[in-house]
C-alpha cells in the first residue's frame, strides 16, 4: 500500500487546459452562482456537480494513477492498482459523466515516457470516450473499449466504425454491445479480441479500466456479467505478464462494486480469498428458519429461490430481489460474430507494431523532466499551521482539522519520510 501524492496543477495540465484546471481549483459550492457562464463552458452541474473539496478529490485520485504509472516505469512493481481512479469521460477542457480530471490519460502519458506503445482496455459499461479522444490521432496508444452502445445510452459514442484518424487510424477499437450480455459471450469475445490486439500491437504496458457498472444488477448498467465473469477479464490480461496499471471506474450498486474489486485484487496479488458464499448462505438459512422456512443445505429448496430471498430479505410480494432482475441477452451470435470480424479486419490493416526512436524520445523526456523539476510548486494546498499563532477564538472547519491529524497506524520510512525520522 502506498500513499499517493496529491497531483500538482502543472501535472494535471499535462493533458487538461490550464484554464480548466485553474477553474476547478477556484470553484466552490458557495461561489458557483458567480460563475454561471464558466459552469456551462466547463460542463459542471447536472451529472458533474460542484462539491466541497472538489479539486482536492481530483488531486488525490489523479495523483494515485500518476504514481502508479511511475512505480511501473521505475520497475518498483509489476502491477499497480488505483481503485479510486478510472474516470474515463473527462475531456481536455471539460468535465463529463462525474469525471473531472482524466487520470487515465495522465497515467498513460506517464507510461509513454518509458514505453513505445501502451494498450488501454476498458470494460466499464460506458464507452471510454475521454481516453479514446485524447489518443485518437496517434499510434502510440491503442484504446479498446467494450461497452453498451445504442438507445441513446451515455455517452452516445463508441460505434465499431470509430477507429481513429491520421496516424491513429485503426488504433481505436470499439466493441459496441447490446443489453444483457452474459459471462460466456463477453469473455469469449474479450479473449479473442485482446489476444489478437496484444499479438499485433505488442504493447510495452497495459492500462486496464475495471468499471464495475458492467455487472448484473447495476443501477445504471444493463449487462448480465457476474463478478466471476468480470474478474476473468482481469485474470486474462494479467497472464500477458506486461507492466499493468489497473483502475476502478463506474459502479452504482456499491455492495457489488466492493465485492468485485476485492475479488480482482486477490487475482492480481495471486492471493486466494476465502470463499464467503457458504457462510453467507448459512446466515441466510438461519434467517430463513426464523421465518419458518424449510430449506435443504444442498440447494434442494421446498420453495423457489425468489420466494426464499423475498422472505429472507423481508421484501413485499410485488418487489423482486435486485440481484434476480436480469436483462434479456439481446446480443445474438450473428451480431457478436459480425462485431468480432470487423474488429479483427481492422487489426489486419495494421502491418506491424509502430516504432519510435526510443533513444531520441527518452532524451527528450529527460530534458522535459529537468524543466518540469523547476516548475513543480510546493504543496501549498496543505496549509502548515503554527499552533502558537492560531487564534483560539476562531472556529476551524472540520476538514481543516482533519488535515492536521496524523493517524497512529500510518508510518513512513525512507524516501517517503518527509520528517526524516527513524521508525522504531
Amino acid at each position: 500500500m502506498q500513499r499517493p501524492h496529491k497531483a500538482y496543477p502543472v501535472e494535471l495540465a499535462q493533458f487538461h487546459s490550464a484554464d480548466y484546471v485553474e477553474f476547478l481549483h477556484r470553484i466552490t459550492p458557495d461561489t458557483q452562482h458567480l460563475f454561471r457562464q464558466e459552469l456551462t463552458k466547463y460542463n459542471l452541474g447536472e451529472d458533474c456537480p460542484v462539491f466541497e473539496n472538489l479539486f482536492e478529490f481530483c488531486q488525490i485520485y489523479a495523483g494515485g494513477t500518476i504514481d502508479a504509472a511511475r512505480r511501473l516505469n521505475n520497475q518498483l512493481c509489476d502491477i499497480a492498482i488505483n481503485w479510486a481512479g478510472g474516470l474515463h469521460h473527462a475531456k481536455k477542457c471539460e468535465a463529463s459523466g462525474f469525471c473531472y480530471i482524466n487520470d487515465l490519460v495522465l497515467g498513460i502519458l506517464e507510461l509513454l515516457k518509458y514505453h513505445a506503445r501502451v494498450l488501454y482496455i476498458d470494460i466499464d459499461v460506458h464507452h471510454g470516450d475521454g481516453v479514446e479522444e485524447a489518443f485518437y490521432f496517434t499510434d502510440r496508444v491503442m484504446t479498446v473499449s467494450f461497452h453498451k452502445f445504442g438507445d441513446l445510452f451515455f455517452p452516445g459514442t463508441g460505434d465499431v466504425k470509430e477507429i481513429g484518424e491520421r496516424e491513429g487510424k485503426f488504433y481505436a477499437i470499439n466493441v459496441p454491445l447490446k443489453d444483457g450480455i452474459d459471462d460466456t459471450s463477453f469473455t469469449r469475445l474479450f479473449k479473442t479480441i485482446i489476444s489478437k490486439v496484444v499479438e499485433t500491437y505488442a504493447p510495452g504496458a497495459i492500462v486496464l479500466q475495471c468499471g464495475a457498472d458492467s455487472l448484473a444488477g447495476d443501477r445504471l448498467g444493463c449487462f448480465n456479467l457476474s463478478i466471476d465473469g468480470h474478474a476473468e477479464c482481469v485474470r486474462f490480461v494479467k497472464k500477458f505478464n506486461l507492466p499493468l496499471l489497473v483502475t476502478g471506474g463506474g459502479g452504482y450498486t456499491k455492495e457489488n462494486v466492493a465485492r468485485c474489486w476485492t475479488v480482482e485484487t486477490g487475482i492480481l496479488l495471486d492471493t486466494e480469498l476465502p470463499n464467503a458464499r457458504l457462510d453467507t448462505f448459512k446466515l441466510s438459512l438461519a434467517r430463513a428458519n426464523q421465518h419458518g422456512l424449510s430449506c435443504e443445505i444442498y440447494g434442494l429448496y421446498d420453495i423457489d429461490p425468489t420466494t426464499f430471498l423475498r422472505m429472507v430479505c423481508n421484501l413485499p410480494d410485488d418487489v423482486l430481489p435486485f440481484s434476480l432482475i436480469e436483462q434479456e441477452n439481446l446480443n445474438s451470435k450473428s451480431y457478436l460474430s459480425t462485431i468480432k470480424m470487423q474488429v479483427l479486419e481492422n487489426l489486419r490493416s495494421i502491418q506491424h507494431a509502430p516504432s519510435v526512436q526510443m533513444q531520441e524520445f527518452i532524451i527528450l523526456w529527460l530534458l522535459i523532466a529537468v524543466i518540469y523539476e523547476f516548475q513543480v510548486p510546493p504543496d501549498f494546498y496543505i496549509p502548515e499551521f503554527d499552533e502558537d499563532e492560531q487564534n483560539p477564538d476562531e472556529r476551524m472547519d472540520q476538514h481543516t482539522q482533519d488535515k492536521q491529524i496524523q493517524r497512529d497506524d500510518e508510518f513512513y520510512e525512507g524516501d517517503n519520510d518527509n520528517d526524516h525520522m527513524d521508525v522504531g
